[in-house]
């Protein structure tokens, strides 16, 4: 089992920049594909950015695709959402989540199919 815990949200004017953290413990970082989901009030859970458990494939939402990038550093158990060119659309309860998988370079987008989650980090981005 792995526990989760995000931080870096936070307030930012639209055009600003934020990096979330999302720290893991528990079983071996390296034997789980992550994934960045958010979620804004009224509306379901989506796909945000996510990376395979060999960390050699990467996928991103196409609203986010240029403005955000994922990276890990696996000596530090600690994967990294950076977000640029933010915009107040942006603005949600951004969660980390994992997916313990045997597949070495899949990137899953679908909430199902993460096993574990964090408590989540509020973005809020005004205009």
């Amino acid at each position: 089992q792995v526990h989760l815990v995000e931080s870096g949200g936070g307030w930012v004017q639209a055009g600003g920049s934020l990096r979330l953290s999302c720290a893991a413990s528990g079983r071996t970082f390296k034997r789980y594909a992550m994934g960045w989901f958010r979620q804004a009030p009224g509306k379901e859970r989506e796909f945000v950015a996510g990376i395979s458990r060999s960390g050699g494939f990467t996928d991103y939402a196409d609203s986010v695709k240029g403005r955000f990038t994922l990276s890990t550093d696996n000596a530090k158990d600690t994967v990294y959402l950076q977000m640029n060119s933010l915009r107040p659309e942006d603005t949600a309860v951004y969660y980390c989540a994992a997916d313990s998988t045997y597949s070495s370079n899949t990137v899953f987008t679908a909430r199902s199919e993460y096993d574990y989650w964090g408590q989540g980090t509020q973005v809020t981005v005004s205009s």
